[in-house]
C-alpha cells in the first residue's frame, strides 16, 4: 500500500465496525477519525456521497459502503479472508446482505415507543436468525473452522444483541444454538474486541435511555 488508510467512523456505527474488524484481523496499519453524524464537519458532506459512514480515504480516494470497503481492504492485503470456491464466496456475499437487514430491524426494535411494534420487529428478527440457523455449518463460524469475511459482516450485530441481552434481559438467540455459539467465539475474538472504543457499551446503555422506547422499560437498572 501506498498510502496509509483513514476510516471516517461513528462510535456506535455497526457497520463501521464491519470493517475496522477486517483491518484489525488483518494487521493493517490505519488511522480512524470520529465524527459525529448528527452534526458532521463541512468536508464529511465533501467526501461522502451518501453522507454516511463508513468511508475510507485511500490518499485522494474515497470508498464508501462497508461491504466494498471490506473487500478491498482485503484484496490488496493477502492471503484473502474470502472462501476458495466462488459459488461458496457468493452465497456469503447474499448472507451478508441478509444480516444487513436484520442489523436495521434490531433499531426499531429497539427505539419504538410502542410495545406492539418493538414485538413485531422482534419477530421479524427471530424469524430471519431462524433461516439463517439453517444454514449455519455449525462450526465455530459460519463456513466452518475458517474465520472469513462473513464472520466479520456478523459479528457487530452479535455484540449489539448481546448489549441488548445484558441490559434488558430479550436473548435473540435463545432458540439458535448454532448462532448463540457463533456469537461466543465471536465476541471472543481480539479483532472484535478491539474494533470498537471502550466505552461502548456504556453509550449502547445511554441510547437505549435516550430514545426511550418500549425496550428501555425493560432494563435492569
Amino acid at each position: 500500500m501506498s498510502s496509509k488508510l483513514e476510516l471516517i467512523s461513528f462510535k456506535l456505527c455497526p457497520f463501521v465496525q464491519r470493517a475496522v474488524i477486517v483491518l484489525k484481523q488483518k494487521n493493517i496499519d490505519f488511522d480512524i477519525t470520529y465524527i459525529d453524524l448528527n452534526n458532521p464537519p463541512e468536508w464529511f458532506k465533501e467526501v461522502s456521497p451518501l453522507g454516511q459512514v463508513p468511508v475510507l480515504k485511500v490518499g485522494d480516494e474515497v470508498l464508501f459502503e462497508s461491504s466494498v470497503i471490506q473487500e478491498y481492504v482485503d484484496e490488496i492485503t493477502p492471503p484473502s479472508l474470502q472462501p476458495d470456491d466462488v459459488l461458496v464466496k457468493a452465497k456469503n456475499r447474499a448472507w451478508v446482505s441478509f444480516g444487513g437487514d436484520i442489523l436495521m430491524a434490531l433499531h426499531p426494535m429497539v427505539t419504538s415507543k410502542d410495545e406492539a411494534v418493538s414485538n413485531e420487529k422482534r419477530v421479524v428478527i427471530l424469524q430471519k436468525l431462524s433461516q439463517l440457523e439453517a444454514v449455519h455449518s455449525g462450526g465455530s463460524y459460519f463456513n466452518g473452522e475458517t474465520f472469513n469475511m462473513i464472520d466479520a459482516a456478523y459479528a457487530p450485530m452479535f455484540m449489539r444483541m448481546d448489549f441488548i441481552n445484558t441490559l434488558t434481559g430479550v436473548n435473540l438467540l435463545a432458540k439458535t444454538p448454532k448462532l448463540a455459539n457463533w456469537s461466543k467465539n465471536l465476541l471472543a475474538m481480539k479483532c472484535v474486541q478491539e474494533s470498537v472504543v471502550p466505552e461502548l457499551p456504556a453509550m449502547y446503555k445511554g441510547m437505549l435511555k435516550q430514545m426511550d422506547g418500549y425496550l428501555a422499560t425493560l432494563m435492569k437498572d
